[in-house]
């Protein structure tokens, strides 16, 4: 994957996301639509590629007001991601050489890594989620909207003592991907499908699409270590 092409769809999916994230706010308090409409207007251009360096600035500016707004990323680990990803974006844009450009997508590309790598391994510490009894707590008393039947797996010890530690696994085992490509295809299919079922069961939709948004980076870190190895 090409620096240019990584660097649009980037641009495509964390624009999509935005959108998503920002449609939650057209119908709250008139502070808020104030900050989020014009988000929305924003991010479809740059959807639709219309003056992109602008309007990533422009983006970026908007996420400290509202980061002002909400006393911080109200959100969590997705907002943040998404500050992260335009970070590096608008270093992308005032990066003077090409080397300087494709350190700052690179470090974004790292930063989802340790991203995974760091919430494998505080989970590994863990002891309740080596024996399964964390993800047991969050299907008896989560306040995501978990269905009774679903609900009904915290009675199923050893599926999720399975679960636990295929989700440890592969989040510790993760940096590996960017050895070889076939390896981080897998690699994003399966952290993909795990973002897309905690969409599905939890209502945590944006860290689907917002992280979805930073797999280009990675396919493009991969292949320039290839190139240079």
């Amino acid at each position: 994957m090409t620096f240019e092409l990584a660097i649009r769809l980037t641009e495509i999916f964390m624009g999509l996301a935005f959108i998503q994230h920002s449609l939650e706010h057209t119908k709250s308090f008139s502070s808020e639509r104030a900050l989020f409409i014009p988000r929305i207007i924003l991010a479809a251009l740059l959807v639709a590629g219309i003056a992109t360096i602008w309007v990533t600035f422009a983006l970026f500016g908007l996420a400290l007001l509202i980061l002002h707004r909400f006393q911080g990323p109200y959100n969590g680990g997705s907002d943040r991601l998404g500050l992260l990803m335009l970070s590096c974006l608008c270093l992308v844009h005032l990066a003077p050489t090409q080397y300087w450009k494709e350190i700052a997508f690179g470090y974004l590309a790292l930063q989802v890594v340790l991203s995974y790598l760091i919430s494998g391994w505080v989970k590994i510490v863990n002891p309740d989620w080596r024996n399964g009894r964390a993800l047991q707590d969050v299907f008896l008393f989560s306040t995501y909207p978990v269905s009774e039947s679903l609900r009904g797996l915290a009675g199923s010890p050893r599926l999720l003592w399975l679960l636990s530690w295929y989700v440890m696994a592969f989040e510790v085992l993760f940096p590996l991907a960017l050895f070889s490509q076939p390896l981080l295809v897998a690699g994003l299919f399966i952290t993909g499908s795990f973002h897309f079922a905690n969409a599905c069961l939890f209502g945590l939709n944006r860290f689907f699409w917002i992280w979805l948004a930073a797999y280009p980076s990675l396919l493009w870190l991969q292949e320039r270590i290839l190139v240079s190895a």
